[in-house]
């Protein structure tokens, strides 16, 4: 580590210089899991997409040391999106829920879910778990110009850093509470679990088309 900084410092001083996505691109779980990559010299600067340019700039000012590009293991910068989710196709499988980092998404197990667009970081972790493919990334709404860093305004990274902490606090007192089972954790057999969760998507797509069918002017 450069001595530019004290080890005391230097991880919440590196977290700092992070877009706060809490994507995952990188290679770490969340932001301030690669800060402490960073610090402990086990990754580089260069691994957030997302902060891009930005964000190498700053880290390399901070530890003294050279820019360098972005490294394209980790994936290429795009402009900054939000998620959302065409209700009238949701299932509520709640799967989007449990992969959130910041608790962005609101619902609730057979209800539909919603994106509260304020504080959706754009990380697209929600993707993958869709069943249904009901979730899209739309463009955001570009940030009041003199408050920006990397499409980023700091009140909104810090209030993710926030969210992302709290969720993880609120995740490992479930896990105490549950004798350290996790709430994801199932006592059946793989081939029984993936057939209950077959069974579950079943039921809520055929909730979804009884709803849809009872709407005014739903064909007969």
């Amino acid at each position: 580590m450069p001595n530019a900084i004290s080890p005391s410092s230097a991880v919440e001083r590196i977290d700092a210089c992070l877009p706060q996505t809490q994507c995952t691109q990188c290679g770490y779980p969340r932001c301030r899991a690669y800060a402490e990559a960073i610090a402990q010299g086990k990754a580089g600067i260069n691994q957030c997409p997302p902060g891009n340019a930005a964000t190498i700039q700053a880290l390399a000012a901070l530890l003294a040391t050279q820019p360098k590009p972005l490294d394209p293991r980790f994936g290429a910068h795009a402009p900054r999106t939000r998620a959302v989710i065409d209700e009238a196709l949701c299932i509520g499988c709640r799967k989007c829920l449990d992969v959130c980092p910041v608790d962005a998404i609101v619902g609730a197990r057979k209800l539909m879910h919603t994106v509260i667009a304020a504080d959706c970081t754009g990380c697209e972790l929600c993707l993958p778990p869709c069943p249904v493919d009901c979730i899209s990334m739309q463009p955001a709404p570009p940030a009041t110009p003199g408050e920006t860093w990397a499409e980023y305004p700091r009140a909104e990274t810090a209030r993710w850093r926030t969210l992302t902490e709290k969720r993880r606090q609120r995740l490992a007192r479930r896990g105490r509470s549950r004798g350290g089972v996790t709430a994801r954790t199932t006592v059946l057999p793989p081939a029984a679990e993936s057939e209950r969760i077959r069974a579950e998507i079943r039921a809520a797509v055929e909730r979804v088309k009884a709803k849809k069918a009872r709407r005014p002017g739903a064909d007969s």
